[in-house]
């Protein structure tokens, strides 16, 4: 009987860890979601890993504006393209440390858009006098990568990732976003 006992208490244990596991990204998202409408900055700067975010921000700006000018037909002919793709992530750089804070990433959760350094207060007053309905999906992307995904009604095929990726066997942090392929 003592062995059933301990099999089952072993099974028991490992069941509440393997729920315990899959849950905790579910729990952070919530959490960060959470503090992000109510405007929490506090719980907002012990959720989101800035340096990384910031990081990941750039990375994916610049690869936009690197498809854009690339597609743009009058930069390719005027020869300013190379300049342009020489000074874009400097210029990028120093507009992602600026601008992303706890209220940025707060309003990029309320609004469902990436962060644009554009005036806070306006932004705030559009979505709410439209009445555009941010949509969440979450999914893990890997083993250590879980990912919030933003849709606003009024724009379905615009879509922001927000990557929350694994800090410890059950923390998570906000510390990567997707802003889908470039156009």
């Amino acid at each position: 009987m003592d062995r059933k006992l301990i099999i089952r208490l072993g099974l028991a244990a490992a069941a509440v860890f393997v729920l315990a596991y899959a849950a905790s990204p579910l729990l952070a998202a919530r959490a960060l979601v959470q503090a992000a409408r109510t405007g929490d900055e506090k719980a907002l700067e012990r959720q989101v890993d800035f340096p990384t975010f910031r990081a990941s921000l750039k990375d994916e700006l610049n690869a936009r504006m690197m498809a854009e000018m690339r597609k743009d037909p009058r930069m390719a002919r005027s020869g300013l393209s190379g300049l342009g793709m020489l000074l874009a992530p400097a210029l990028v750089g120093g507009a992602v440390d600026a601008f992303v804070t706890p209220q940025a990433i707060s309003m990029m959760v309320q609004e469902g858009r990436a962060p644009r350094p554009a005036p806070a207060v306006e932004a705030r007053q559009e979505v709410k006098s439209d009445g555009n309905r941010v949509r969440q999906s979450w999914s893990y992307r890997d083993l250590d990568t879980f990912a919030v995904t933003l849709t606003r009604d009024d724009r379905p095929d615009e879509q922001v990732a927000l990557l929350m990726k694994r800090r410890n066997l059950f923390g998570w942090k906000l510390a990567g976003i997707d802003l889908g392929a470039p156009e």
